[in-house]
């Protein structure tokens, strides 16, 4: 058999096991909204009790009700498992129980607060990893998430609210979600229900009415939550339709950071958006440079490159370093070999771009992929 022949036969093999894995994984339903209040967790505990009075053995996981009546009395008559105790700094806390879920193996279980961070202590440091390890026993999930906790929207939310989100999930979660439902209001029905104290009790209202629950904050993030259920759709239409894919040129970003942290890390969430609304893959490519070098590099830009890796794989990218004082060669070199279709750069505003530009390195780049079909692609 030759070196082909075997290569080919792994492969079948490879789509053979993951066809076996697919098929066993539970299905995954993720109710998305704008933000706190618009009625994800009303919508879950409805569609628990209607999946009951059908037959389906389904629990309840997890659920915050934040003290509102009308989901609590939405609570009544659905199987719970009971949450695990964990102590830490001297204090129970309540978390999840994945365990006990797991040995209860039920046809389908309702977790709340998706991107919720677990105690310390836990078996995962994060809830969707949680869900993670529940679809993949065979267990079908449906959680429910805010528009300002996907991980590529952090810098936009931050920018509409004026507050960071420090608890968020990899856009790949969503992607992996068998379906994904927008609960919608319009600003007047949430600001109404505010007022009405089905959000927050009342001694929070005023608080809230001055900071994110302001009608020009609400339209953006409603405009947000729209557009990605849509690209949502797009995304299975490409893949469940059946259409001559053959034609198109399957997408395939590749970007180029520093060390620089916060704009490294604003590149790798604007590739992802654009891998995420393609449906494709995207590299994210490091060179070292001999000024960059292990007996060099500085101590803070180790744990920014670190971070950053780790960043890039939560978001689903594949991480690619190389060594080289050639950077336009590395980068074209790579490109070629991994059959990349765009490369993503930002402007010069940190030291590998500065070096890129004023070193006639983009020159050079552009010319070793003239003849090839590889776009270069400048963002802010």
């Amino acid at each position: 058999m030759t070196e082909g022949e075997e290569k080919e036969k792994e492969q079948s093999v490879q789509r053979f096991l993951n066809l076996i894995k697919n098929t066993r994984r539970g299905k995954f339903k993720i109710y998305i909204g704008m933000s706190a209040g618009v009625g994800k967790t009303f919508r879950m505990l409805q569609e628990a009790h209607a999946l009951l009075k059908n037959g389906i053995d389904i629990k309840i996981g997890y659920i915050e009700t934040h003290g509102r009546v009308e989901t609590q009395q939405l609570m009544e008559g659905l199987p719970v498992i009971p949450r695990s105790k964990i102590f830490y700094k001297g204090k129970e806390l309540e978390e999840m129980d994945l365990d006990a879920i797991l040995a209860d193996h039920p046809e389908v279980v309702i977790v709340d607060e998706l991107a919720h961070t677990n105690v310390f202590g836990s078996k995962h440091d994060k809830r969707w990893q949680d869900v993670m390890e529940i679809l993949d026993a065979g267990i079908s999930v449906i959680s429910a998430v805010n528009i300002q906790h996907l991980e590529s929207l952090n810098v936009e939310v931050e920018e509409i609210t004026g507050i960071e989100v420090q608890e968020r999930i990899p856009d790949s979660i969503l992607q992996a979600a068998d379906e994904v439902v927008n609960i919608d209001l319009t600003a007047d029905e949430l600001v109404q229900r505010l007022n009405e104290g089905k959000i927050y009790d009342k001694s929070k209202i005023e608080t809230a009415l001055r900071n994110f629950f302001v009608p020009d904050k609400i339209l953006q993030l409603r405009e947000l939550a729209l557009k990605e259920v849509a690209s949502q759709v797009v995304r299975k239409i490409d893949t469940e339709v059946l259409i001559k894919k053959d034609k198109l040129r399957p997408e395939k970003f590749l970007t180029c950071i520093s060390t620089h942290e916060e704009s490294a890390k604003k590149l790798i969430r604007k590739t992802s958006r654009l891998a995420s609304f393609y449906n494709s893959k995207f590299i994210v490519l490091y060179i070292q440079t001999p000024r960059e070098s292990a007996d060099k590099i500085n101590l803070a830009s180790q744990r920014h490159l670190i971070n950053n890796f780790k960043l890039a794989t939560e978001m689903g990218g594949e991480v690619v370093q190389v060594q080289s004082s050639h950077v336009a060669q590395a980068i074209a070199d790579v490109a070629i070999e991994r059959k990349v279709t765009s490369i993503i750069i930002g402007k010069p505003a940190f030291s590998l771009l500065k070096y890129i530009f004023h070193a006639n390195v983009f020159s050079e780049l552009v010319n070793k992929l003239a003849y090839k079909d590889i776009d270069i692609m400048i963002v802010s």
